[in-house]
């Protein structure tokens, strides 16, 4: 069995979770990276996509996550999102929501970088809301 380490997860409104867990699957925006215990330091920006959390016996708990941080250092890993729903509360009018936000966003750019970015953002979303099946 892996060692636990210290793992925390924050969003605007409030600390999520905050305990010892063996695995993380974190949406980092190079590509998605599991972490685990004695880890390499890293720092990384995350894409919209899906945070799992493996618990010691076994239990996993999973996030919908909307950007935002994750940093890794001796400590442990934490991971300041700018938006955490548990997929237990997680519907698909929220996700389809944040579709239609994204697509907004693609129309409404004047530039090109602008234009991207949010093309980006609206491909990983639909990405999430394929592989979640909503």
């Amino acid at each position: 069995m892996p060692d636990p380490f210290k793992f925390e997860l924050v969003s605007p409104e409030r600390l999520l979770v905050s305990g010892e867990v063996e695995q993380v699957l974190v949406p980092g925006a190079e590509g998605d990276m599991t972490v685990l215990a004695h880890h390499a330091p890293v720092l990384t920006t995350l894409k919209p996509g899906v945070l799992d959390i493996g618990y010691p016996g076994g239990e996993h708990q999973r996030f919908f996550l909307r950007g935002g941080f994750a940093e890794v250092n001796p400590a442990g890993l934490i991971v300041l999102a700018e938006t955490a729903i548990d997929l237990v509360e997680l519907d698909a009018g929220q996700l389809a929501q944040a579709i239609k936000d994204a697509q907004e966003d693609v129309a409404d750019a004047s530039e090109d970088a602008a234009r991207d970015r949010a093309q980006t953002r609206l491909d990983h979303l639909r990405q999430v809301q394929s592989a979640l099946n909503l």
